[in-house]
């Protein structure tokens, strides 16, 4: 058992497919295929069920994948750190955000301030995050909705109201205000189940005894107020949308519903090293939300 064969049979049981794995990996199909054989070999257990060309992780796998995942995030870990100790200046941080939208202006002051850090970004379901911090493929995360894993670390960088956004010309566009039962027959316009404001929108009808009507649904949260504007329909927008340039003209609300608000916390893994650079990422971003 080695280094390699180990990374090679993490590929192949996130993958649960042998050519899939081999392009991530950019090796021969028959060399992969030969090193998970061995692997099992020398376990002296299958670690996959094989029906045809399909694979599936068994439970010795799944087990295994476990310690390998954990066993390669401290390897990982351990070289980031020397890297650090070496006293190199240029580094890189990798960051998820449900939209890439809210980190505009965060992004634009990072860079000024550390112009040697590369930084790479995914824009990402809550869901997705939960999976990246644990495999280790971002260091940091921006979430409006808890990731569900008792290892991350949350700190919460700014609250805001979330308004309800209409048409210009909607009848309720000269309104200040509405409540729930006034928009039950509305078109809703949302995003697609694993972001905070779908999250939002659900849990507000569903404690009002209402079910949205969601004629709308996108992976982009950012292109929501876009849409509304459209006259496509009515929807949740964060008020930070209501003060940033550039989206189109829509009429704002306030929405009589309980908690109608949305947190936006820096999550990260309590139990990983934070590189230098991510170190930095983290502290321009809690100074740039909070003032």
């Amino acid at each position: 058992m080695d280094l390699l064969s180990l990374r090679y049979f993490q590929a192949v049981a996130r993958r649960e497919h042998l050519s899939r794995a081999a392009e991530d990996l950019r090796v021969a199909q028959p060399s992969l295929s030969r090193s998970i054989a061995r692997l099992e070999a020398d376990l002296g257990v299958p670690l996959f069920d094989r029906t045809g060309r399909a694979l599936r992780l068994n439970r010795f796998g799944a087990a295994f994948l476990r310690r390998v995942d954990r066993a390669l995030r401290e390897l990982d870990d351990a070289r980031t750190e020397l890297t650090d100790a070496a006293g190199l200046e240029h580094g890189s941080v990798s960051v998820a955000a449900e939209t890439l939208l809210t980190l505009t202006g965060l992004l634009t002051r990072f860079r000024t301030e550390q112009p040697g850090v590369d930084v790479r970004l995914f824009q990402s379901s809550a869901a997705t995050m939960t999976e990246q911090l644990r495999r280790g493929e971002v260091d940091l995360c921006f979430a409006s909705q808890p990731l569900g894993d008792p290892a991350v670390v949350t700190e919460e960088l700014l609250r805001e109201e979330v308004l309800l956004a209409v048409p210009p010309g909607h009848p309720l566009a000269s309104r200040e205000r509405t409540d729930l039962a006034s928009i039950a027959d509305e078109p809703i316009i949302a995003t697609r189940p694993g972001f905070w404001q779908r999250t939002l929108t659900d849990r507000l009808f569903a404690e009002a005894g209402l079910t949205p009507d969601i004629t709308c649904e996108s992976d982009e949260p950012a292109a929501t107020q876009d849409l509304i504007s459209a006259g496509i329909g009515i929807g949740l927008v964060p008020a930070m949308s209501r003060r940033a340039a550039g989206h189109a003209p829509v009429a704002w609300l306030h929405l009589d519903a309980e908690n109608c608000e949305r947190s936006l916390d820096l999550a990260r893994r309590g139990d990983a090293y934070l590189s230098v650079a991510a170190r930095h990422f983290r502290r321009t971003a809690i100074d740039h939300f909070r003032t």
